[in-house]
């Protein structure tokens, strides 16, 4: 395995059961710092199959790496962050929905605020994240509101990441190697 630089964004991103959680795993393993593994989803005791879920990450982990659960307050979390640790963040599409209801003045402050953070943050941060722009446009406003707040979000992230990798159907590409990035000004 290859040594990673002293300071890395990685944005990992792809469809739902493609390995892009256990990519990102192995990527904070080879990091060789203390992994901090930030959870954006919040519990639910009432739902089961949920918690399951949950239960089946946090299984895969060392159990060495520290979980913090960061349901709102990612920015403050990565700019809290030490040189000494790899951040794990997993994953933004319920970061993102934890968000949904704010209005967009507030959503764009929010934005902004964490993509200033990460490029100039001092450890290394991996973010997991869905892509949900693959399938058909969703019939309702919420829907429409979440994929494109994920969309934006994951494509500024990429404009700042190296690598980004794309996990699809249990294999991995380096989008950094193998494509070119748009114009994102």
């Amino acid at each position: 395995m290859t040594k990673l630089p002293k300071k890395r964004v990685i944005l990992v991103t792809g469809p739902a059961r493609s390995g892009k959680s256990e990519w990102a795993e192995s990527l904070a393993l080879q990091s060789g710092k203390s992994v901090i593994y930030v959870a954006t989803a919040e519990k639910d005791p009432d739902d089961a199959e949920w918690m399951e879920r949950i239960s089946q990450h946090a299984q895969r982990r060392p159990s060495v790496w520290q979980t913090w659960e960061v349901p709102v307050n990612l920015a403050a979390t990565i700019r809290e962050a030490k040189s000494s640790n790899c951040l794990l963040v997993d994953s933004l599409g319920t970061w993102v929905a934890n968000l949904l209801e704010y209005e967009q003045a507030q959503w764009e402050k929010i934005l902004k605020e964490l993509l200033e953070i990460v490029e100039n943050c001092d450890g290394d941060v991996i973010f997991v994240a869905e892509e949900t722009g693959w399938g058909v446009v969703p019939a309702y406003p919420a829907g429409r509101l979440f994929r494109d707040r994920l969309g934006t979000l994951v494509r500024q992230l990429g404009a700042i990441a190296n690598p980004t990798y794309l996990v699809t159907a249990g294999h991995v590409l380096n989008l950094s190697q193998l494509g070119r990035p748009l114009n994102n000004k």
